[in-house]
């Protein structure tokens, strides 16, 4: 689970070194660095590329950034 600095939560859907997709509970626009915390505390830092709509959630897509090797490894094993 993710928690966004500026508020709301998102959950990962799939995740690798160039690529992020969560599903969020707040949308996002293209362009704009999201931060949010990862459960243990580490920062999560994404650059929006897209945002849509899916019933009560949002899917954003984003390129990952200035994450700590541990916590990539981390979210790229699932």
């Amino acid at each position: 689970m993710i928690e966004w600095e500026r508020g709301g939560g998102a959950t990962i859907v799939e995740f690798s070194q160039a690529r992020a997709v969560v599903r969020s509970t707040c949308p996002a626009a293209p362009g704009t660095p999201l931060v949010g915390v990862v459960g243990g505390g580490e920062r999560l830092e994404l650059k929006v590329k897209s945002c849509r709509r899916d019933g009560d959630v949002w899917i954003i897509e984003g390129r990952p950034f200035n994450l700590t090797r541990a916590l990539r490894e981390r979210l790229s094993s699932g």
